[in-house]
């Protein structure tokens, strides 16, 4: 008999080292038992763990598909769960296609395994809340979640992702998961008493569900079956789901009754609100003045105000940047918070006159998701860029730069008409169809976003090296001049 303890309720690694050696032993799975340290087996009287057996030769290969089921149904609770997956694994060796007869009964215990532990996951991004800890720039956000299974290191990235600008702690009574900006990390499960009560947050949650609620669709079976009431008891819009299914029907009745609105009328397209110039040589204040008024994409919806360039009209050297931040939108001003306070820093390092330079971005309007009281940066897209494209081009006819230094992913788009990757372009001079020298490099919020302090300086130092190329170009249009 073999006796296997495996380190954690989720030794998925552990569990696939075990039962390699032991079906090539040609173990029969009645012959093993699975425990976990730590685990209720180990309250009895259990005989020591059996060492894993040594191979020595030999290998087999089981089909990815089995091993996607068996990574995700690791994770249930089903303390049976490593048996029936030995189970099945040491018939796989045998019968490699078993795994698609889906009548088989450790293929259909092991594929509905899976798909809750992948339900549970979804519930868990759906039904998180945070609650603010503390204020402003001392603020936490902290949630109490209780998985059905051991899912919180499965579904942690995606909260990472999400809330990237947030640091957020999510407390479940198996496994704790934090979020610092930079990096996921767990400890040990804690208790619902840890979990934080309500917070300033909690009636804007009430508020939006209650704006979104639809009692013409509302059907309580579905929304039970998407929304179990396990889970409502941690939200905060909890409180008033009852009484708006029980005021449902009046209110239901009271949208039947109320008179029918008019047809909206055809409106006229945003971009009609703006009618670009054409002239020769446009003069930076009639531009500044133009793009306050743009329309031609849907993002001054949502931002404060048109962040335009600024700088000499007899720069040398353009820098673009990818889109204004939080400070740059309240300001009305490019590069005036961190990532500005970095660029400054560099280029006086390289030797580059900052008082000589323009500096404007590729896309003039704040593209943000708001989380709480923070607004967290969005990538702008493709059509945003395009749509901006001439607001660039519209400086560099005003201006005449002799070089234009791209400075991220989205500026490198816009001065080139096309997805231009950093890595293959960057420091080194790129002549343009104008005549016009051009410069890739890094965003500065890119170092900032770096959590490795040895990577951060010397990715500095290379941002440093870059703007040396444009301060070498800047001193020999001085001279020309």
């Amino acid at each position: 008999m073999q006796y296997l303890t495996l380190d954690t309720e989720t030794d998925f690694d552990g569990w696939r080292k075990a039962a390699r050696s032991l079906v090539l032993h040609h173990v029969r799975p009645a012959d093993v038992t699975w425990t976990v340290q730590g685990g209720e087996a180990e309250l009895f009287a259990m005989p020591a763990p059996s060492p894993i057996l040594e191979v020595n030769d030999g290998t087999f290969n089981v089909p990815a598909k089995f091993v996607e089921f068996a990574k995700a149904a690791i994770l249930h609770r089903d303390g049976e769960r490593f048996a029936i997956l030995y189970r099945l694994l040491f018939r796989l060796k045998d019968n490699h296609d078993l795994i698609e007869v889906a009548t088989d009964s450790d293929v259909a215990q092991i594929t509905a395994m899976a798909r809750a532990v992948h339900r549970d996951e979804h519930k868990m991004h759906a039904f998180v809340r945070f609650r603010e800890i503390g204020r402003e720039r001392e603020a936490h956000y902290v949630a109490w979640f209780e998985p059905e299974h051991h899912i919180v290191e499965l579904a942690a990235p995606f909260f990472a992702k999400r809330f990237a600008d947030m640091p957020w702690s999510i407390l479940t009574p198996d496994l704790c998961a934090h979020w610092d900006g930079h990096a996921l990390t767990f400890t040990s499960g804690v208790s619902k008493g840890e979990a934080p009560g309500e917070d300033r947050l909690e009636e804007t949650w009430r508020r939006y569900y209650a704006s979104i609620f639809n009692p013409a669709r509302l059907k309580v079976k579905a929304m039970q079956t998407e929304m179990p009431k396990k889970y409502w008891r941690n939200l905060p819009e909890a409180s008033i789901i009852k009484p708006l299914i029980e005021d449902a029907e009046r209110m239901t009745g009271a949208m039947i009754a109320k008179s029918a609105t008019d047809p909206h009328k055809p409106q006229k397209r945003p971009e009609a609100l703006m009618t670009r110039k054409t002239t020769a040589a446009d003069d930076l204040e009639t531009l500044r003045e133009e793009a306050a008024h743009c329309r031609a994409c849907p993002l001054y919806k949502d931002a404060t105000q048109t962040v335009f360039g600024e700088g000499p009209k007899d720069a040398t050297i353009m820098l673009v940047g990818e889109q204004p931040g939080d400070k740059e939108d309240l300001a009305g001003h490019p590069f005036v918070g961190p990532a500005g306070q970095m660029l400054d820093r560099a280029l006086e390092e390289a030797g580059v006159d900052r008082k000589k330079v323009y500096v404007t971005n590729a896309v003039k309007h704040f593209k943000f998701v708001p989380r709480g009281k923070i607004r967290l940066h969005q990538k702008p897209a493709t059509p945003e860029i395009k749509a901006c494209r001439q607001w660039y081009e519209r400086e560099v006819t005003a201006i005449q730069p002799d070089l234009i230094v791209a400075m991220g992913a989205t500026a490198a788009q816009s001065v080139f008409g096309k997805i231009t990757p950093i890595g293959k372009t960057r420091g080194r001079l790129i002549d343009l169809p104008d005549g016009r020298k051009a410069l890739v490099t890094v965003h500065p919020s890119y170092l900032l976003r770096l959590p490795d302090p040895e990577a951060k300086v010397l990715e500095y130092q290379r941002f440093v090296e870059d703007l040396k190329i444009a301060a070498g170009q800047q001193k020999k249009s001085a001279h020309a001049a």
